[in-house]
């Protein structure tokens, strides 16, 4: 039996909250076993000064856990899962999800306004072309900028006026305590959430049946549902590069609810489709929606979109 276990984590304070999180719970399943964190830092963290939309974002927070991972020098990596591609290397397989948290994006403002109160002009800084997109479509008069960086210096950077407003996942605030800069949680109808948004995800080796077992305890079933549902939607539409798409689901007795989007850059032009059915079909039902955003014209937005990284 194996005595001790190695955790693989970013540096960033949320994922060593997260990380201590699933410490806690597998320490908590068997107190024989010596769980450790092992601190890696990615590409995608020391890169500061770009656009995750202009250096591509698939893996970048990642590449390096896995590494690790198929060298041996950590047993499980785990990762928000909204940061992991949907396609696995191989030999990986995404052995555990835990609870989901807040599945909505958070605004947060220099002075507490919503985002309905925002004015003509008033600058909002993100990273993720899915917020970007869908704000534009809200209040096109509003002014957009880019902003990189954990949840401490996005929120550093916006209290010392670089912009009026920020957003980010709720899920990461309140694991992180930072509850009351949320100004506004936003109506996931309103603002479509990220694919997997407040679900913390665990990388293990195919091959590690022993830790996949230990795994399967922690595991949380409906997440993974739901998880695995969502994943399947951006692997059909996203084809490997970032684009404004974002979905929604739950559980509801026992029925499965899905909200899919995609938008083009704009705004303008966004396509939903809502499914619902037994749970047993979720995945079904996600790539069905995937399907139908495909057929009204999402083909169209994601020719455009892929042609236009490719010409950057």
């Amino acid at each position: 039996m194996k005595e001790t276990l190695i955790i693989g984590t970013r540096g960033s304070n949320l994922a060593l909250i997260q990380a201590r999180k699933v410490q806690e719970m597998l320490s908590q399943m068997d107190n024989s076993l010596n769980v450790r964190i092992n601190v890696i830092h990615t590409k995608g963290d020391k890169i500061l000064d770009t656009a995750l939309s202009k250096i591509g974002d698939k893996g970048l927070f990642t590449k390096e856990l896995e590494v690790a991972l198929y060298n041996g020098d950590i047993d499980v990596a785990v990762h928000s899962l909204k940061d992991l591609p949907t396609e696995l290397p191989e030999g990986i397989m995404l052995g555990a999800v835990l609870k989901r948290e807040d599945v909505r994006d958070a605004f947060i403002s220099r002075d507490g306004r919503t985002l309905g109160e925002m004015k003509e002009g008033d600058v909002i800084a993100t990273s993720s072309l899915r917020r970007s997109s869908q704000i534009r479509k809200i209040n096109p008069s509003l002014e957009i900028i880019d902003i990189r960086g954990n949840i401490e210096t996005r929120i550093k950077k916006m209290e010392s006026g670089y912009c009026h407003a920020t957003l980010l996942a709720c899920a990461g605030l309140i694991r992180a305590g930072y509850t009351d800069k949320i100004s506004e949680s936003l109506d996931p109808e309103q603002m479509v959430p990220a694919v997997s948004q407040g679900i913390i995800g665990i990388e293990v080796l195919q091959t590690n049946s022993e830790i996949r077992e230990i795994l399967e305890k922690i595991t949380h079933r409906e997440s993974m549902i739901m998880a695995e549902a969502e994943r399947t939607f951006l692997k059909l539409l996203e084809g490997g590069c970032q684009v404004p798409v974002g979905c929604y689901s739950r559980i509801e007795g026992d029925e499965f609810l899905f909200t899919g989007m995609v938008s083009d850059l704009s705004g303008e032009n966004q396509i939903r489709s809502q499914m619902r059915g037994p749970i047993k079909s979720a995945v079904d039902l996600a790539a069905s929606a995937a399907g139908k955003i495909i057929e009204r014209g999402g083909a169209i937005i994601l020719k455009e979109i892929k042609e236009m990284s490719f010409h950057e």
